[in-house]
């Protein structure tokens, strides 16, 4: 069985930062793997933020977290990560980590959700001004 589970959400000041964690099991992450980060504040629709390919760790990024956050990926301990720096209240929201089994070379990161196969839980972060 399959489990994604993301931890390190808080709340933190404008400008500070924070990294969330999402470790996977019952899953080897293989070279044909994509792995994101999504965000859904209340009332919007989620949206993703980051996403890697995990066979190289090659990443993209939404143009609003661009220069911001850090997607990553540790894969002898199979978890994924994103390191968040100067963040801000518009970084609000419940973030998730999820997983594309099957993503092949050439296949387009920060696609739609219904593209994967697997979901965390959502750890929550807020930003206060």
């Amino acid at each position: 069985q399959v489990q994604l589970v993301e931890s390190g959400g808080g709340s933190v000041q404008a400008g500070g930062s924070l990294r969330v964690s999402c470790v996977v099991s019952g899953f080897t992450v293989s070279t044909y793997s994509c792995m994101s980060w999504f965000r859904q504040a209340p009332g919007k629709e989620r949206e993703g933020v980051a996403a890697l390919y995990t066979r190289d760790g090659s990443a993209a990024y939404a143009d609003s977290v661009k220069g911001r956050f850090t997607i990553s990926q540790d894969k002898v301990k199979n978890t994924l990560y994103l390191q968040m720096n100067s963040l801000k209240p518009e970084d609000t929201a419940i973030y998730y980590c999820a997983l594309d089994v099957v993503c092949p070379a050439g296949s387009p990161l920060l696609t739609t959700p219904t593209n994967y196969n697997y979901w965390g839980q959502g750890t929550q972060v807020t930003v206060s001004s």
